[in-house]
């Protein structure tokens, strides 16, 4: 049966219209948006929407669904190396019914909070398996989510990634840390071709891609032969470039060059690749990524909960990279708000420039964090509301108190939303939420397991907790100290300013 939304408040596809209009549904697309009452059928599931904004479900550029069983167990003062440096403790010893539970935490926080689709970056220890991101896309099937799922992969752990590390330790824990080893990159991308060439899951939907987690952790060869896999198996990259000040000074020492200078030499930035925060990019790295056609996830909330800086959206957008918004991980951004990720895109566009036409527009912002992201995941008839569009909706509650009164819908949203007023989501015409009661999942048996998963995953992570702690101050010295060198780009106040 066809579906017929009546009376709702419609977010057009130039985002200034929103008026009361009819939105008729048939086979999951968008089939026409007419004013009310014009639309006169009667073979139609007929659904009011009187008092609700309806725009487009939110996208969500990266995320990591394994953070969703990491809640809460990163520290509140802990830069990005030394978050890294407890990966193990956090991700370790997980079954793969975990790792399936860890990734239904995600989905189901994500579309309660808007978000129709993701990017994931998924991590596996010590190679991905096809078992894995199985698990992960029948999450994501499950709460009904669309979804670009990437195992997470390296060949260089972090000790081995950072120049001049392992030399600043003690000697006894430079054993330690030699010890510590990735899987070589050729058992990685053989994971990776088997995960690829046995995807059984539907890619209207779920779709698979590839992770190599920072350029720093991978060698050259991996690198490479992740871009040749993307392109045998018409899959997207993703990858995390230029997070924090000291992956981009020791970028430099590394290679002679910055790291995207790095990838196009690798011949690996390309339209294919997307990278997550590209934060401590110069005018010339922004250019390349626009001439790659490479794409750059904002993650705002990450990025400022690890100190890692401010990236420039104007810049990126100035120059015709295509801009998305995520969430990142729930380990590091302690949600999966995509309504607070695009808020915060527009707020620290302002951080850094007194000259306010530079800053994201309430429009830019929503923009980025819906169609900018489609692009990003190569969904191609997502992020609008539009005949010949997937219906992926949210019907927003303008009763709520943040709406009253009623003025400008898009600014009321983008400023102030923060996911409270989502009344019903819909995904290809379909209700996954509807009157704030998710339907596909159990949410009370969900959060039993979770609780029962963490206490085992606790005690068998202690001993490793324990290690990762004697490593924790003196990464986070040195790599503070290369966050302290001298360098052209300035991402972070008050200690980046150069003198006026």
């Amino acid at each position: 049966m066809s579906t017929l939304i009546r009376g709702g408040r419609v977010l057009r596809p130039d985002l200034v219209k929103c008026d009361a209009a009819d939105v008729l549904i048939e086979h999951g697309f968008i089939q026409a948006i007419e004013p009310v009452g014009l639309i006169t059928r009667s073979d139609v599931e007929m659904i009011e929407a009187a008092d609700r904004l309806l725009v487009p479900g939110l996208v969500n550029g990266h995320t990591h669904a394994h953070g969703g069983l990491g809640k809460g167990a990163v520290g509140d003062r802990v830069p990005l190396e030394v978050f890294l440096s407890a990966s193990g403790a956090i991700n370790g010893s997980r079954t793969v019914e975990d790792k399936r539970l860890s990734a239904m935490l995600t989905a189901v926080e994500l579309v309660r909070k808007g978000c129709t689709a993701a990017y994931d970056l998924f991590v596996e220890y010590p190679v991905p398996s096809r078992e894995g991101l199985d698990a992960v896309a029948e999450a994501y099937g499950t709460v009904g989510m669309r979804a670009v799922i990437a195992p997470m992969m390296a060949d260089h752990t972090l000790y081995e990634a950072l120049p001049g590390l392992i030399e600043r330790l003690p000697s006894h824990l430079q054993e330690q840390a030699q010890q510590i080893k990735a899987a070589p990159y050729e058992a990685s991308v053989a994971a990776a071709r088997d995960i690829l060439a046995n995807w059984r899951h539907d890619r209207d939907k779920l779709r698979p891609a590839l992770g190599p987690t920072i350029p720093l952790h991978c060698s050259n060869a991996f690198l490479v032969e992740c871009a040749r896999l993307a392109e045998e198996y018409d899959v997207l990259l993703q990858t995390h470039l230029a997070e924090s000040k000291t992956q981009a000074v020791l970028g430099y020492k590394k290679y002679g060059q910055s790291l995207v200078a790095h990838l196009q030499a690798l011949n690996v930035l390309g339209p294919r690749l997307s990278a997550a925060h590209g934060i401590w990019l110069d005018s010339d790295d922004i250019s390349r990524l626009a001439a790659a056609g490479a794409g750059i996830v904002h993650n705002p909330m990450s990025n400022l909960r690890l100190g890692s800086g401010v990236a420039p959206a104007r810049a990126l957008l100035d120059a015709g990279v295509c801009l998305g918004i995520g969430t990142d991980a729930s380990n590091t951004s302690d949600g999966q708000n995509m309504f607070e990720a695009l808020r915060l895109a527009a707020f620290l566009s302002r951080v850094g420039d007194a000259d306010y036409s530079r800053w994201l527009s309430t429009e830019e912002a929503f923009r980025a964090a819906t169609e900018g992201s489609a692009k990003i995941l190569n969904f191609d008839r997502i992020g609008r509301l539009e005949p010949g569009y997937r219906a992926d909706i949210l019907f927003l509650d303008i009763g709520l108190i943040n709406y009253v009164p009623l003025r400008n819908p898009l600014r009321q949203m983008v400023l102030a939303e923060n996911g409270a007023a989502i009344h019903s989501v819909m995904i290809d015409g379909q209700f996954v939420v509807r009157d704030r009661r998710l339907l596909t999942v159990d949410e009370a048996r969900l959060r039993q397991e979770a609780e029962e998963a963490v206490a085992r995953l606790d005690m068998a992570n202690a001993d490793a907790a324990c290690a990762a702690n004697q490593f924790r101050d003196l990464v986070g010295h040195f790599c503070m100290a290369h966050a302290r060198a001298p360098f052209h780009v300035h991402r972070r106040l008050p200690d980046d300013v150069p003198p006026e």
